[in-house]
């Protein structure tokens, strides 16, 4: 039992590895969609580059958009329109006849002419109401037209009803036919006068029968059979094909699937996924060795990851068309913003690698979000100035749409049809960028981080740390400062972390707040404190100021990468001086007493300060500071350490080291206002 409890104790880092690693596959697993994956990239107007597509099952054909949109209109004009018919309207009517006749005709001297136009008045009323009577003003090109008395519905064309648009023309046919005269229009103003409509459109019964009409418009024409060839190789997809293969692309899922299928497609996803991360987790242990032995930075990287999956897929199962309005480039930005734009780049790739198998139009998303991740990381730079932001916003947004635009001409061959759907999408997304200003704030709380907006609050000296720092060891503060100046040169010429360095100097002598004046800078007298005490014990001083360092961090809350410069910018160097003092007094010393613990640094940044502190430092015993003997004493303090291993750690070349040489070799012939010597004539 103590065996195995040793066993996970010992290997205890490792095995949190290898279950974070299984748990986050699973999550991007469970994210994944459960059916088969169509194997062929379908793009209309391209030329079909496999091979020869033969049916692997009976299925139907998917009629396209255009072609259902035209049986909608089709049926919509051939549909039926119903309308009730009252009884009542038509006594009203022939009551007001009645009633209004004698105002409009008068023949008090001939009964005979005032019966004789009375009865043709009536036979117009019942011609009217016999074919019914459309409502005022009724306007539609429907002609088919239902009529329904209490339980029963007739057929007409509405041209057999009676509308009273016409009724002047109405009247005047029927006085021509019968040869009676109206000079004064008396009829049609008595009609015009009492004539209502007694239809009346049944709009809910009318819309009923429409919508049931649309519901059995059928989504397929056609059947292709199991072999029938479908398209052959080097054909262009035309219209029709397309058609064929996004119905055998659709129908193919739900073929493929059942339950021995479905094991072996998530076995197959498994797969992808599993190897995808695997290749994150051995990147990150191969190149960030730091990140990979901090769990909490570890996670952060997956995390996001994750994080865009999750959004990607959200957006898909709710509506596919939407796709581009996942914000993917926050994903670079969050990771170059806290590590490096190489990891940044990595992390992004390796996401859109993975919603490849889930996208539709895999190799136009893929291609499009690659140019815009390398658009992302080569353009952001110093993101905490707002105006950048925007910058590297706009660029995302010019980006999308000019890719956009080029696969829809090689699609199309025209620029019509482009859909401003789409392009409004690529603004909906670099909006959605900017919330990565407010999303570093949350992660920076979160998983207790450390940004470029971070990072320029540390470097303001008033802060209360450098403030003390600058008030109880004035010296220290004032070598850190200095350091502070030569590794942010130095920085800026490798294509560091200019930011990140300069903060690091800043705080990387915090540790000789404790017992300042036991160190050379804050030494105001002749006489050393290391005099009365032994070398190992002054060497323990001086080491102790790396531990107290991070101490001091720790409760002052610095970020971890500030504390990374305090922890390294020695490494596992001999304090030389004492160590050769105790020398001259002992011959059997214990060289452990004398070296810091270190650990070497483990990147750019912290190389950078370790050789810039040890250039400094010794700066102040140059006697003689010409500019001949600055470049020996810089190319011999910096061999030293080379040859002393002390930049193996880190992710730095030699071309790097020759420059940044170079810099505080620059920087030092400038602090010392040393000019040339010309020559005498």
């Amino acid at each position: 039992m103590n065996k195995i409890f040793n066993f996970f104790y010992i290997n205890k880092a490792l095995i949190y590895k290898i279950f974070f690693y299984i748990v986050s596959s699973i999550l991007i697993l469970y994210l994944f969609p459960k059916e088969a994956k169509f194997k062929y990239e379908i793009k209309k107007g391209s030329s079909w580059i496999y091979d020869s597509l033969y049916s692997p099952f009976d299925f139907a054909i998917l009629k396209s958009n255009k072609e259902i949109e035209d049986e909608k209109r089709a049926i919509q004009k051939n549909s039926r329109v119903y309308f009730d018919l009252s009884e009542d309207v038509y006594k009203n009517t022939m009551e007001s006849y009645n009633n209004k006749f004698e105002m409009y005709f008068s023949f008090s001297d001939s009964l005979e002419d005032y019966s004789r136009y009375f009865d043709f008045g009536i036979k117009l009323i019942d011609e009217i109401y016999s074919r019914g009577v459309l409502p005022v003003n009724y306007d539609s090109k429907i002609n088919n037209i239902s009529i329904i008395r209490k339980n029963s519905e007739e057929e007409l064309d509405i041209n057999e009803l009676f509308n009273i648009n016409n009724l002047s023309s109405f009247i005047d046919k029927k006085l021509l036919t019968f040869s009676f005269e109206d000079p004064n229009k008396k009829y049609y103003n008595l009609f015009f006068d009492i004539i209502s409509p007694n239809l009346t459109l049944n709009k809910n019964f009318t819309e009923k029968s429409l919508n049931e009409l649309l519901l059995k418009i059928s989504p397929t024409r056609d059947i292709i059979v199991k072999g029938e060839m479908i398209i052959a190789k080097g054909e262009v997809i035309e219209s029709d094909k397309f058609q064929k293969l996004i119905s055998l692309k659709n129908q193919y899922s739900s073929e493929v699937y059942n339950e021995s299928n479905y094991r072996y497609i998530f076995f197959g996803y498994s797969m992808l996924v599993f190897l995808s991360l695997l290749m994150l987790f051995l990147f990150i242990r191969k190149y960030y060795n730091s990140i990979y032995r901090n769990n909490r930075e570890f996670i952060f990287v997956v995390f996001n990851i994750i994080l865009m999956i999750y959004l990607t897929t959200t957006i898909l199962n709710f509506e596919s068309k939407y796709l581009y309005a996942a914000p993917i480039c926050i994903l670079p930005l969050v990771i170059k913003s806290f590590f490096d734009a190489r990891l940044g780049l990595f992390a992004h790739f390796l996401t859109i690698l993975l919603l490849g198998f889930i996208v539709p139009n895999s190799f136009e998303y893929i291609f499009l979000q690659f140019l815009v991740g390398i658009v992302t990381i080569l353009s952001v730079s110093d993101l905490y100035i707002r105006a950048n932001l925007f910058i590297v916003v706009f660029q995302i947004v010019i980006v999308y749409v000019i890719s956009y635009f080029a696969f829809h001409i090689i699609h199309e061959g025209t620029i019509k049809g482009i859909s401003l759907l789409t392009l409004g999408l690529f603004i909906i997304n670099g909006l959605a960028t900017l919330f990565v200003q407010p999303l570093l704030y949350l992660y920076e709380r979160t998983f207790r981080l450390v940004s470029d907006v971070s990072l320029l609050e540390l470097s303001d000296t008033n802060s209360k740390l450098l403030k003390e720092l600058s008030n109880d060891a004035p010296g220290t503060f004032y070598h850190s400062l200095q350091v502070a100046n030569l590794a942010e040169a130095a920085a800026s010429e490798i294509n560091g972390n200019v930011l990140l360095t300069r903060v690091g100097a800043l705080y990387h002598d915090i540790g000789k707040l404790k017992d300042p004046t036991f160190f050379s800078e804050n030494q105001t007298t002749k006489t050393s404190p290391h005099s009365r005490i032994s070398p190992a014990e002054s060497a323990e001083i001086i080491i102790n100021h790396v531990k107290y360092g991070i101490q001091l961090a720790k409760k002052n809350k610095l970020p971890d990468r500030i504390i990374d410069f305090i922890r390294t910018h020695h490494g596992t160097s001999k304090v030389y001086y004492f160590y050769k003092k105790e020398q001259k007094r002992n011959q059997n010393i214990d060289d452990t007493l004398f070296h810091y613990e270190g650990p070497k640094p483990f990147s750019k940044e912290t190389a950078i300060l370790m050789m810039s502190d040890s250039v400094e430092a010794a700066s102040k015993s140059l006697k003689e500071p010409t500019i001949e003997n600055l470049n020996l004493f810089v190319n011999e303090i910096i061999d030293n350490q080379m040859i002393d291993k002390q930049f193996s750690n880190s992710n730095i070349t030699f071309s790097e080291i020759e420059k940044v040489k170079q810099i505080l070799i620059n920087k030092l012939i400038n602090i010392y206002h040393l000019r040339v010597e010309y020559p005498e004539k």
